[in-house]
């Protein structure tokens, strides 16, 4: 049974929560979290007549609806998954998941290996007839061809032969490099017809986009059917590689010719190496590249870990190259008797836990080579020395960006991530470095001309010519900062961001808080603002709207849609400019609310978005490029008008410190400003800009649904915190109690009920706020810090990084080491003052965090404790920062509702809460019972 079922049982004082003049309507409780759908994987055919999308419940099987955004057909494929459309618009595909109920009997029964297959589903858009195939693995079609497809089929259960008695001791034994699973059967379908055709033994497979081959790769019957095939659309099919061996790493470029990676030739060697191989159009494949190649570093090989790709144009191969592997020596030492053991040196790049979580990763790691198939050159790009690379003009240009972090891996450790920057000849693999030591961004101009470079320290983007090495600053001269004002951190500063470059790299397009700007790369020509200045004049943020991410160029000689969003009063919309023209943005869409997911239709002028507040969930609407007759398509969660729900408005107020500040203020339904309700307050750094957030009701990982809580009779209140560096804890103080205390002076708060309530962060600001201030009646405190001298020393399990960055640059915000800045360390620890408080307090710390070892929620229980105060801390065994199983957040959500509402409502407290849960019960009893109604039925009991 869920835990979430036992909600009705706790009689949560759910009265309490509704207005008299609403009773029509009840308050969300727990069990309703796994009614709410959310929308996914929607897409809209190219033509723009069909929808599709998925309604995914929290808990429970999906539903696949496709519409016509024409007429009012629609169809609902229950459980449908993964849908996509042919492109001539005529068909769906889409596999059909099996019913969630039977995964979990037969889980529930230990028959995880029999457990049902996807199968698939095709719609004849034309009258929605559907053809279903079972026990489907994937499906895929060309890019950009509607005539055929192909689908992979499931290995029937049990069709497997037993294994002859002792053959897994001889596996074990082989030193040959281990074969592929064998294969499954692939079904090539013609859509038209229905005519099928099948192939055995299939791995992996892919489709030229233009429909004009298909390609497999094939393992099987102790080698006889290794091998690659292609196969033509009337169903004939050619061998182009075959022999004993392993076929990787398949690619097929759009025009239909194939490259992959095989070990066939090599197969007798301990440690086979792989080569490359290229199947044309039309014929066999050969080997192109292998070891010993004379452009290949010495001893080095084609990897099967490096992805086999196409240039744009399907002139070049890209494959990844590695040093060859080598046999894995024999141990004579017992395996008791070795040893194991980390070796911390102070000369690593980076500490013993961080390489040990990316172990797997580097010895995996390849480095990229290019294979030009008009003149059978092959050039390694990538080295050890700049391990990583991008490719100008999609794959087809002259140049590479080489990026390498190499001589700064020991400065991740207490300041951040640096990058030495070279630009890289295609024709001869030299390189030049064009930037040294770089924070943060960059980017090679699609014509490959220039790159640019955020600096976070000048706060200014800079343009380096690519011929020349020339730096010039692109920004400086605007007048305007580029860089985010509300960055408060003691670091490298963000950026506002970039649009991207017009076409022939005539001009980069930068954004400032409100505007967008044309800065010429060259530094000649003065920076124009594209935008006219409009989003400075009116406080409104413009940004492009990129509707065709084929393009890499932002057109600056047609139209183009802005996003909009109001930085005050947080409405938000859809404008239309021209960048090459003088003209001021016009609106097309504005709305006191979230405008969002803006996409058009690839053949057709049609255009989807969402529109949301906190009241209306994001459903999806259609217009045209005019947003003209914009209507509401899908309607996800009709059920909402049942319950309780409530308003989010902005609030503001000025800071201890002087800044004026912005919240949000949720309030229940059927508010009435006579009263005095009790308040959460809840915070994470800046939240203002989610004001139309719509927040699906749900267990959540940690922290508190604020639909639920609204619904449920409360006033929840999320601050907005601005931070001075060294002083975080009191910034936090300075900005949430003075806003707290404004809407307690407004009349409708009362000030005897109000709880806090964060996560991480969140959780380390609570823990410090109630050492300073007694306006909290309860706190919970999720993952917090609490003492930043031993946290400062300490690791992030799951990065396996040193927590000292997170201090000295980023969110901590100390802005100094620990011995540069000792002081503010320790009257920034919240352990150091725990004498002080004297707010009941709730944590949530885990023992597998790997983020907050879950030793800074101990050092401030054990204290606590010590210090006679309420205090409770819940570890979720096997749980990580955040909880990831439902049912463990599920039990959560409980908890904290029962804490908040016996403190903030008078709710009885759970047992839990009372009298606790000896561990020689654990496992028998959650606690969860109320302690007043546990005694009302002993006494009954005992009655008779």
């Amino acid at each position: 049974m869920k835990i979430a079922r036992v909600g009705a049982l706790l009689a949560l004082v759910a009265a309490m929560a509704a207005p008299a003049t609403a009773q029509e309507k009840r308050p969300l409780d727990h069990e309703d979290y796994d009614h709410w759908n959310s929308i996914r994987d929607d897409a809209v055919s190219a033509d723009g007549a069909w929808l599709v999308y998925r309604l995914v419940p929290d808990e429970g099987d999906a539903r696949l609806v496709v519409r016509s955004l024409n007429d009012d057909r629609s169809l609902t494929l229950a459980r449908g998954a993964s849908p996509r459309f042919t492109s001539d618009s005529r068909y769906l595909l889409a596999l059909v998941e099996p019913m969630q109920s039977v995964v979990d009997s037969l889980e529930a029964e230990g028959s995880g290996d029999e457990l049902p297959h996807d199968s698939l589903a095709v719609v004849d858009l034309a009258d929605f007839s559907v053809t279903r195939k079972a026990d489907v693995r994937s499906l895929r079609i060309p890019e950009d061809a509607g005539d055929w497809m192909a689908y992979l089929r499931e290995e029937p259960d049990g069709s497997e032969e037993p294994a002859e008695e002792g053959a897994e001791e001889e596996e074990e034994e082989s030193d040959e490099a281990p074969r592929l699973d064998d294969g499954t059967v692939l079904v090539v379908h013609t859509l038209d017809s229905g005519v099928e055709t099948t192939f055995e033994h299939v791995v992996d497979y892919g489709f030229a986009a233009d429909g004009s081959a298909l390609y497999y790769t094939s393992s099987g019957e102790e080698g006889a059917a290794d091998g690659v095939v292609r196969v033509l659309p009337d169903g004939t099919s050619t061998a182009v590689a075959s022999g004993e061996g392993r076929y990787v790493q398949l690619a097929v470029s759009d025009e239909g010719v194939a490259a992959f990676l095989s070990d066939r030739d090599d197969r007798d060697s301990e440690a086979p190496d792989f080569a490359l191989y290229v199947a044309p159009e039309a014929g066999t494949a050969s080997a192109r590249v292998s070891t010993g190649a004379a452009a290949l570093p010495a001893d080095w090989a084609p990897s099967e870990h490096g992805t086999v790709t196409f240039s744009e144009s399907g002139r070049r191969v890209f494959f990844g190259t590695a040093p060859a592997p080598e046999p894995t020596p024999e141990s004579e030492v017992p395996e008791h008797e070795r040893v194991e053991v980390d070796i911390w040196n102070w000369k690593d790049p980076y500490i013993q836990p961080m390489q040990l979580v990316q172990a797997e990763r580097e010895r995996e790691r390849s480095y990229r080579a290019m294979l030009d198939l008009a003149d059978d050159r092959m050039l390694q790009i990538a080295t050890e020395e700049v391990p990583d690379v991008e490719v100008g003009r999609r794959g087809d240009g002259s140049v590479a960006l080489g990026v390498s972090d190499l001589p700064y891996r020991q400065l991740v450790s207490w300041d951040g991530r640096y990058a030495d920057l070279y630009v890289i000849d295609l024709d001869d693999g030299s390189r030049r470095m064009v930037a040294e030591m770089v924070r943060r961004g960059w980017d090679l101009s699609p014509g490959e001309r220039y790159v640019a470079r955020w600096d976070g320290f000048d706060r200014t983007w800079y343009g380096i010519d690519v011929e020349t090495g020339e730096e010039v600053d692109l920004t400086g001269a605007l007048g305007v900062p580029v860089h985010d004002i509300l960055d408060d951190h003691p670091d490298a500063l963000r950026p506002y961001g970039a649009a991207g470059w017009t076409e022939g790299d005539e001009r980069f397009l930068v954004y400032d808080r409100f505007d967008i700007w044309a800065v010429d790369p060259r530094g000649e020509a003065s920076p124009r603002n594209v935008t006219e200045g409009v989003g400075r004049d009116t406080g409104t943020r413009f940004r492009y709207l990129d509707l065709d991410r084929e393009d890499p160029v932002v057109p600056s000689d047609e139209d183009v849609l802005l996003s909009s969003f109001h930085v005050s009063t947080k409405a938000s919309g859809v404008y239309r400019d021209r960048f090459g023209e003088g003209r001021p943005p016009e609106p097309l869409l504005e709305a006191d609310a979230r405008v969002s997911d803006v996409r058009k239709a690839e053949d057709a002028d049609v255009v989807t978005f969402t529109r949301s507040t906190f009241s209306d969930f994001p459903d999806i609407w259609v217009t045209d490029l005019e947003f003209d007759d914009a209507r509401e398509v899908t309607d996800a969660n009709p059920h909402q008008s049942r319950y309780l729900w409530g308003t989010a408005e902005l609030v503001e107020w000025t800071s201890a410190d002087g800044i004026p500040l912005q919240g949000i203020l949720y309030k229940p339904e059927g508010f009435d400003p006579e009263r005095e309700y009790p308040m959460m307050v809840y915070f994470y750094e800046r939240s203002s800009d989610g004001l139309h957030r719509y927040i699906v009701p749900d267990a959540g990982s940690s922290s508190i649904n604020r639909s639920f809580y609204v619904s449920r009779g409360y006033l929840v209140f999320v601050p907005d915190i601005p931070y001075r560096i060294g002083y975080p804890g009191e910034s936090a103080v300075d900005a949430v109690v003075p806003g707290v205390v404004s809407l307690i002076d407004a009349g409708f708060v009362d000030e005897e009920r109000i709880g806090v309530q964060g996560h991480s962060w969140g959780g380390y600001q609570i823990a410090y706020m109630i050492t300073r201030s007694d306006i909290f009646a309860a706190a919970e405190a999720g993952a917090p810090v609490s003492n930043m001298i031993s946290a400062y020393g300490g690791i992030r399990w799951a990065s396996g990084m040193s927590r000292a960055f997170q201090y000295e640059r980023t969110q901590s915000r100390i802005g100094g080491s620990l011995w540069d800045e000792t002081l503010r360390y320790i009257e920034n620890s919240p352990i150091f003052s725990a004498d002080k408080i004297r707010t009941p307090l709730l944590m949530m710390h885990n023992d597998e965090d790997g983020a907050v070892p879950w030793y800074q929620g101990i050092e401030l229980f054990v204290a606590l404790r010590r210090l006679g105060q309420p205090v409770w801390m819940l570890n979720y065994n096997g749980e990580a920062h955040g909880l990831r199983e439902e049912h463990n957040q599920e039990d959560w959500a409980i908890r904290m509702q029962q804490f908040f509402d016996h403190y903030l409502k008078g709710a009885p407290a759970p047992v839990w809460m009372e009298e606790g849960v000896p561990a020689i019960r654990k496992g028998e009893t959650l606690g969860l019972e109320l302690t007043e109604k546990r005694a009302v039925s002993e006494e009954a009991g005992r009655g008779r």
